[in-house]
């Protein structure tokens, strides 16, 4: 399934880090469909949504594979996107928690999915793992990214 933008009842897309990291990396795939998506966010005035852990996974990825002046980049480049960062407090961050532990999820992904799940709201990944977390959890899969560094 795909994610529709429609006024009134629009499900919003949660990005994981791996759908903005294939983004910002210029991989084919991945990046034309998150460009779509920024698109249509932007169109709609309904922001894609990124939990502030994954945004720190996202710069950490980038550093680790580009350096730091190419994540210094991508870090300037998100106030000019049509993404808006939510902050974690101890409630997430409980029941992110308890994601990660029922689906062997990675930390930063069970933010991800945990924000999704609470919103009702699409999960954009190019992860397979978040599969694991069945029904409550709709997924918009991309197309994977080879890993290079560890979670």
């Amino acid at each position: 399934m795909t994610p529709v933008f429609s006024s009134g009842t629009a499900r919003r897309c949660v990005l994981d880090a791996s759908a903005l990291v294939g983004s910002f990396e210029g991989r084919r795939g991945p990046a034309e469909k998150v460009r779509h998506l920024l698109g249509e966010a932007a169109r709609q005035d309904l922001p894609l949504l990124m939990s502030a852990v994954n945004w720190g996974e996202v710069f950490y990825m980038e550093w680790r594979a580009q350096g730091e002046a190419k994540a210094r980049k991508a870090e300037a480049s998100l106030p000019k996107m049509p993404i808006a960062v939510i902050a974690i407090d101890r409630e997430r961050a409980s029941r992110a928690a308890g994601l990660k532990q029922k689906h062997a999820l990675g930390y930063a992904g069970a933010f991800a999915a945990e924000l999704a799940i609470e919103r009702g709201d699409w999960l954009v990944t190019a992860d397979p793992e978040f599969q694991k977390v069945g029904k409550a959890l709709s997924v918009y899969p991309l197309p994977q990214l080879q890993k290079s560094v560890p979670d």
